[in-house]
């Protein structure tokens, strides 16, 4: 059952969205069919003559259901794509999609979760009937228990990784139907005279088990244009032209999806990094063009933070995605050292099929590849940074909003060397201004100084000193040889270029900070709860 779970959650986050609504939901749906089951089974199972044999086909229907929930799985993306085409981006469309959405989680989880709900009470019942007595109870929830463990443990840390999702499930569903044939023929065996019992599976239901399972497997491709179309976002299935990469990995199924004009880096569907296919096919380009896509953040991210601090001896970047910015940063042959730190491994692997962009991340031995949390890694690293630069997911990603909190900008400027900078990155788009707001709020306490500069169409970055004034910038770092020669294909990022891109400073938003209360914290998570609503109306800070 729990198989089936981390499979579901994973499944789901591709349709639903990963952010923390929507795993309220899936955990919802999944503890609701539970409850249904054992309620079911409450009533009915002092009155079954062979509560064996119940709980035997219970087992393999079990398995059949979870099965059956690909195909409902594939009808889901359609099923969002109709529901976004016609609800407002307004407060009751948002409360009409989460019912909506929860309606889609029973649909995939309710009839395997109502059958797994109705096992521990039989089973409980039939030890309790023999001679291990009210022994039983307890012996069965603590297998139970040890079971719930194992079962999350191998499916998110084993199996997943190794096989992929769909295997998953089908591994799970397949388990799920030979223990039920497995109890059947146990009870035959008893039913049997002595002479006639045999050991082993019969043979009639478990080819037609395997053929069951063959045809519903061939019937549900997943096909991974459409997993990674983000279609809780755009509210399209337009697919990819090609999937360069895809791996389903601890934390996110990643992929690598290449459309007309970019190559995109997606993360549970939602795109967390992109370039313009021409600098694929740099040799057939010769004109210069604006940066486009995610390229002007990739870039200007790391040239603006490493203007303010042009010689650091330790840089932490948080967040890989395409690898562009950590290589920037070492395009600067004053930089020492470049630890990069990723939670998730394939997003390294994946970041791949972005070289020669990325290519000093891989090849440079300055650049160090850690796979950890960013903040394990702070509190691991006794060390000062000179440079730090955190480049996440979106916060209505649900664990992301932790990397955007008080409590994380204190650790954070407890770990800057002195004269040491810190850039955070922050979207506009998806955003309301009192969430931006409140993460401001939150860096206010911990900074002395800061300054917010615009590095794309939605993106500003933020970038901050604990003392009392930003040292001064070195803007020509964009004219740097190895750094000119990357951005060779787009307008010369002169001084001025950068210099321009800084609008607002931390003095500028005192009266506005001073006091505010609607502060992002570990404690008070604002931005989780919120920030999936803004992005369902696809409101703007554009206060």
């Amino acid at each position: 059952s729990f198989i089936y779970e981390i499979a579901w959650i994973r499944m789901l986050s591709l349709v639903l969205g990963s952010a923390t609504h929507a795993f309220e939901l899936m955990l919802s749906a999944f503890i609701l069919g539970l409850a249904i089951g054992a309620l079911a089974i409450r009533e009915r199972a002092d009155r079954l003559r062979d509560p064996m044999r119940t709980l035997a086909w219970i087992q393999w229907a079990m398995g059949a259901a979870a099965l059956l929930t690909l195909p409902v799985y594939l009808a889901s993306f359609d099923w969002t794509e109709a529901l976004l085409s016609v609800l407002d981006r307004s407060d009751t469309g948002y409360v009409l999609y989460n019912v909506a959405r929860y309606g889609m989680a029973l649909a995939v989880m309710l009839p395997a979760t109502i059958l797994a709900g109705a096992t521990l009470p039989l089973i409980t019942l039939i030890l309790i009937r023999g001679p291990r007595g009210e022994r039983a109870v307890g012996m069965v929830y603590g297998v139970n228990t040890l079971g719930s463990i194992v079962g999350v443990s191998v499916a998110a840390l084993v199996l997943l990784p190794a096989i992929g999702l769909k295997a998953l499930l089908v591994t799970g569903a397949v388990l799920d139907m030979l223990l039920g044939l497995a109890l059947l023929a146990r009870t035959a065996k008893v039913d049997r005279a002595p002479a006639e019992r045999r050991p082993g599976l019969p043979l009639l239901p478990l080819a037609g088990t395997a053929a069951f399972t063959a045809l519903v497997v061939a019937i549900s491709p997943l096909e991974r244009s459409v997993l990674g179309s983000g279609v809780f976002r755009t509210g399209t299935l337009d697919g990819a032209e090609e999937v360069v990469f895809w791996a389903d990995g601890r934390t996110a199924s990643v992929g690598v999806l290449d459309y007309a004009d970019a190559r995109i880096l997606t993360t549970n569907g939602k795109p967390d990094a992109s370039l313009s296919l021409r600098w694929l096919a740099r040799d057939t380009i010769q004109t210069r063009q604006p940066l486009s896509f995610d390229e002007s953040t990739q870039a200007l991210l790391a040239l603006v933070t490493l203007a303010h601090r042009p010689d650091p001896a330790r840089a932490l970047v948080i967040g890989q995605g395409s690898g562009m910015s950590s290589h920037f940063l070492l395009g600067s042959p004053e930089v020492g050292e470049v630890v990069t730190a990723e939670i998730e491994p394939e997003i390294i692997e994946a970041s791949r099929a972005y070289l020669p962009w990325n290519a000093r991340v891989f090849d440079d031995p300055r650049s160090t590849l850690i796979r950890s949390d960013a903040r394990a890694l702070l509190a691991a690293d006794p060390g000062r940074w000179d440079l730090i630069l955190s480049e996440p997911s979106n916060p209505w990603v649900s664990g992301v909003s932790t990397l955007f909190t008080a409590e994380f900008y204190r650790q954070v400027a407890e770990h800057l060397a002195p004269g040491g900078v810190f850039g955070q990155w922050l979207h506009l788009y998806e955003m309301t201004d009192d969430l931006l707001l409140g993460v401001l709020a939150a860096m206010y306490p911990s900074f002395g100084d800061f300054r917010i500069f615009r590095v794309g169409g939605g993106d500003v970055l933020v970038v901050a000193s604990v003392e009392d004034r930003l040292p001064t910038p070195d803007w020509p770092v964009g004219q740097l040889p190895a750094i000119a020669e990357d951005l060779s294909l787009t307008f010369p990022v002169t001084p001025a270029y950068l210099r321009r891109t800084g609008f607002l400073s931390r003095a500028a938003l005192v009266p506005l900070l001073e006091g505010w209360e609607e502060v992002n914290s570990d404690f008070d998570p604002r931005l989780d709860l919120r920030a999936e609503r803004a992005r369902y109306l696809e409101s703007t800070a554009d206060g």
